[in-house]
């Protein structure tokens, strides 16, 4: 990888930014879905992948995952463990997006709204978005360092910035 590339993917400040991007994104998402548990059931039935038996129980826990690992991100606690975790539901995401965008399904994401109706962007776009979001959830991953990793590389990019100048 570039060296440019590499800086700046494993900069203390890039790496705070991407996790609070991840995380706030992660909790806004949970939140209709927490209020709404019996919409967004409908919305997973929607997709039509997954046996009845299992939506309502997926309906109840998603929501809490994603309020979990968005406020782990946001917070600094576990951030490698909460990112692999979101990026798992990203991947499950797009395989499930894209099994019904090869079959031609139009369907409601349920991604920011689990109320039905309203304004629905293609599956395209949503995958775009998903892959967008896993692409920050992985350097989230392989570039996480820690609390006292993460002191000495701030200071160093000061040290860096005042020697440049």
């Amino acid at each position: 990888m570039n060296k440019f590339l590499q800086s700046i993917a494993a900069n203390s400040w890039v790496e705070l930014a991407a996790r609070w991007i991840l995380g706030l994104t992660f909790i806004y998402a949970s939140f209709h879905k927490i209020l709404s548990p019996a919409d967004f059931a409908k919305i997973i039935y929607g997709y039509d992948l997954f046996p009845a038996a299992l939506i309502n129980l997926m309906a109840i826990t998603i929501p809490f995952v994603e309020l979990t690992t968005g406020l782990a991100l946001v917070l600094g606690i576990y951030p490698r463990s909460a990112a692999l975790i979101i990026n798992a539901m990203l991947l499950g995401f797009i395989v499930a997006l894209s099994i019904n965008l090869v079959r031609g399904h139009e369907f409601d994401c349920g991604c920011f709204s689990a109320a039905q109706g309203g304004y629905t962007p293609s599956a395209w776009v949503l995958l775009g978005r998903d892959f967008l979001l896993l692409a920050v959830g992985l350097q989230i991953f392989f570039y996480y360092t820690s609390m006292k990793g993460r002191l000495a590389a701030i200071s160093q990019d000061t040290a860096a910035q005042s020697q440049q100048k």
